[in-house]
């Protein structure tokens, strides 16, 4: 008698993420790094086959931050490719071309103040990236990345499982909030830590998702559950617009 296998399809290989943060010393600078990423930057990320590079920037009504911050977020399939990076920038010349203000900046004349880098890895509840179904006017749109770090590597893996196993990331998908990433922290000023992005048409669409999320009896039930409790010893949000020549 012979026995027919059905094939199954191997789970999708998980995503790397760089999200660089650019500190920003005056308008000037910002504006070089803005001419840099959309000019050179982005467009030599896509001809390396990295299709949804994200440029975010604080919602004007963080006054601490606004002006002072540019956030790129740049999914990879590897941390080969993230290694690589600089090598396959390397070799492209209109790269070169369109980003020399930044590439070749005078000691006394620099692009930015400095730049901060986190490197992350997609959770296993899901393992790429998406680009969010919003519908609004691009400069109304609210994506909020938070930032959830644990007291020890053990509690703090306790919160990914809780995301991944314990149904959180399926009861955000549930209720609409549009989410970009979920993903550890590998390398990073603040560890051990998990980030996500969530995004929505304007900070009305944002309240009233949030409100949704605190009524909901599957929440509800989760959040009691004594297998997650004290999981998360700092959350921190940050409130980000997308520029106009964000892919994301």
């Amino acid at each position: 008698m012979t026995v027919a296998f059905a094939a199954v399809a191997a789970p999708p290989k998980r995503e790397f993420y760089e999200i660089k943060i650019y500190h920003l010393k005056d308008a000037d600078q910002g504006t070089r790094v803005e001419n840099y990423l959309k000019d050179a930057y982005i467009p030599a990320m896509h001809r390396a086959g990295i299709k949804n590079v994200g440029v975010f920037k604080p919602v004007a009504s963080d006054t601490a931050a606004a002006g002072k911050l540019i956030y790129v977020f740049t999914p990879l399939k590897s941390l080969e490719q993230l290694l690589d990076m600089p090598k396959t920038l390397a070799k492209d010349a209109a790269y070169a071309s369109a980003g020399k203000d930044y590439i070749d900046a005078e000691f006394k004349n620099a692009p930015y103040a400095r730049y901060e880098t986190i490197v992350l890895q997609a959770f296993t509840g899901m393992p790429m990236h998406k680009k969010p179904g919003l519908t609004g006017p691009k400069a109304d749109r609210v994506y909020e990345l938070r930032s959830y770090e644990g007291h020890t590597e053990k509690i703090y893996q306790n919160k990914v499982k809780m995301f991944n196993d314990g149904g959180e990331v399926p009861l955000f998908e549930r209720l609409g909030f549009n989410a970009v990433f979920y993903a550890e922290v590998i390398a990073g000023s603040h560890q051990p830590n998990l980030m996500y992005m969530t995004t929505f048409d304007n900070k009305a669409s944002r309240d009233e998702h949030w409100k949704a999320f605190s009524a909901d009896a599957e929440w509800n039930k989760l959040k009691v559950n004594p297998e997650y409790q004290n999981n998360v010893s700092k959350n921190t949000s940050f409130f980000l617009t997308p520029t106009d020549y964000s892919d994301i």
